[in-house]
């Protein structure tokens, strides 16, 4: 994890913040990008960071975690507003905001720790941090403030979170710190009074879990009763991470294996062209298999399925029709993926590829009953 040889350096002083903003692009826009004047009178975000991180090691809570978790946060704070520069928004009367930088930022988190190496599992939970920093702040006050509680509960720890937010709300200036840290203490003991500080929110089943995420006003305590017809393998990953091999690997024959790419050469679309034909034409197909009444049949939908916007319609599909949602996520290491997509019959060409990774966001657990991660390192 080389970008922490930034944040401790061997001379034993502080972050070498002027080295990682002259070896990165996202580092540099970082240092003189500009914050909102009420919230953040300490100034630019480079002078936010710096904050935020003498704060975090100041910490008790932090200072008491096993190093695994002291790397996670770490990166957490270095990362946690990667996405202020390009969301930036300034107005006439000189207000700052950047809409929507929590979860674009997780996005760009994602693949900066990919590059560096990270390990699967540290990344994501990182990129989770960063998904849901802002949320201790205001969690209790929303109406939906359980469930908010139980998806943070099931993709990352919100121990960890509200040592993140604190150190975030400490190394800013504004009017009230202290109504800020009171938020944060708060949603520590709700998530506590639940069972879910320190793990995801103990659902009886996966079933339950997924059928609480699916539809409104649902007890999460309700065991489920498993009715499902069928299973649907969802797989998802970036394109060249060996998405039809593992198919052809490890699905059982019986299954039949739809997707995006077998609908387009069926109908000779090219990739260049409208996809609306190629995506409805494989839904319908879908669709007839789910809907036998005599002989409903297992599959597989083969396709990126990268960002939760294009799987959250499937998996809504699937389970209008009673069918069990598994997502087999792939991946593989950066040159390999990128070895393997040239390999293919048909590569996904640069430009293409850079909107993937603007989407890519690795399912969790709250998407399906269940989520596989084929990881290789």
């Amino acid at each position: 994890m080389r970008l922490l040889d930034y944040m401790r350096p061997a001379s034993g002083t502080e972050a070498d913040w002027d080295r990682l903003a002259a070896d990165f692009g996202w580092a540099r826009d970082m240092e003189t990008c500009p914050q909102d004047p009420i919230h953040h009178q300490e100034g630019v975000l480079g002078i936010h960071l710096r904050a935020v991180y003498r704060e975090l090691l100041a910490l008790k809570a932090f200072q008491s975690l096993p190093q695994r978790e002291k790397d996670i946060l770490e990166l957490a704070v270095l990362l946690h507003d990667v996405a202020k520069p390009p969301t930036t928004k300034i107005s006439p009367d000189g207000r700052v905001s950047q809409p929507g930088h929590s979860a674009r930022g997780a996005i760009m988190a994602r693949r900066i720790l990919w590059n560096d190496g990270v390990p699967f599992d540290v990344r994501e939970a990182v990129c989770a941090l960063i998904r849901f920093h802002q949320q201790p702040f205001h969690l209790l006050s929303a109406p939906d403030a359980q469930k908010r509680l139980f998806r943070i509960s099931v993709a990352s720890r919100c121990d960890l979170l509200a040592i993140l937010a604190e150190a975030d709300a400490r190394g800013r200036i504004c009017a009230d710190p202290e109504a800020t840290i009171e938020a944060i203490a708060l949603f520590r003991e709700y998530a506590d009074e639940h069972g879910c500080l320190t793990g995801p929110f103990p659902f009886p089943s996966d079933l339950s879990r997924f059928l609480y995420f699916q539809k409104e006003d649902r007890n999460p305590y309700y065991e489920a009763h498993d009715d499902t017809r069928g299973e649907v393998i969802m797989l998802s990953g970036l394109p060249g991470s060996g998405k039809s091999s593992w198919s052809a690997r490890n699905v059982p024959s019986d299954y039949e294996v739809i997707g995006l790419d077998e609908t387009r050469e069926r109908l000779d679309i090219d990739p260049a062209d409208n996809q609306g034909t190629v995506l409805q034409a494989t839904k319908e197909q879908a669709k007839r298999i789910m809907g036998s009444k005599q002989n409903p049949r297992c599959f597989v939908w083969n396709a990126t399925n990268i960002s939760r916007q294009r799987r959250a319609p499937l998996i809504d599909l699937f389970a209008a029709y009673n069918y069990r949602v598994r997502i087999v996520y792939l991946e593989v290491p950066p040159a390999r993926q990128e070895q393997q997509n040239r390999d293919r019959e048909k590569s996904v060409p640069r430009d293409a590829m850079e909107g993937q990774f603007r989407q890519w966001e690795v399912p969790d657990r709250t998407e399906a009953q269940h989520v596989d991660y084929v990881v290789a390192s």
